[in-house]
């Protein structure tokens, strides 16, 4: 028996998640950096308008930490954790399973975010591939994020890996 639904077979390219950024103010990079760099101080270029081409933020900045501009309207609550948010998230039913585990991060960046950029998050679903393991059998689910600023230009691309028993 599969573990991937028609649906979730269907599903796959769907976009989960998007939200957009209020614009970024050059005292969200100073601070962002600050705090990345502590106790030393951060590096000139994220703090000082005076250098070539201005402020620019440091590649792990992310614009969302506090608030976001807009989002897509969750049809989960936000406060569920289970292991079918993803599949919730976009109207239909996941596999049911119990446990889920970060089977990890790939970041690629493009263009540095800057003052006054506004970021787009597009989050789709990438795919799903079933294996069997010691605790029986797993799904393993691949999404993509991908920011651009209001040029359309990318800043960053991630692929998130979720394995669920």
């Amino acid at each position: 028996m599969s573990l991937v639904s028609a649906a979730m077979a269907a599903a796959v390219g769907s976009v989960i998640d998007w939200k957009v950024s209020y614009p970024v103010a050059a005292s969200d990079i100073r601070r962002w950096a600050i705090a990345v760099h502590y106790p030393d101080p951060p590096p000139r270029r994220f703090c000082e308008e005076t250098t070539p081409g201005g402020v620019v933020a440091p590649e792990e900045f992310n614009p969302f930490a506090w608030m976001v501009a807009s989002q897509r309207e969750p049809l989960v609550a936000p406060e569920l954790r289970d292991t079918d948010r993803m599949e919730k998230a976009i109207g239909i039913a996941g596999p049911g399973l119990r446990n889920q585990v970060n089977g990890g991060n790939e970041v690629r960046y493009g263009v540095p975010i800057r003052p006054g950029d506004v970021i787009r998050s597009e989050t789709r679903l990438v795919s799903y591939v079933e294996k069997t393991g010691r605790m029986g059998p797993m799904l393993i689910s691949v999404t993509e994020s991908v920011w651009t600023n209001q040029d359309g230009e990318r800043v960053q691309v991630e692929r998130q890996t979720a394995i669920r028993y």
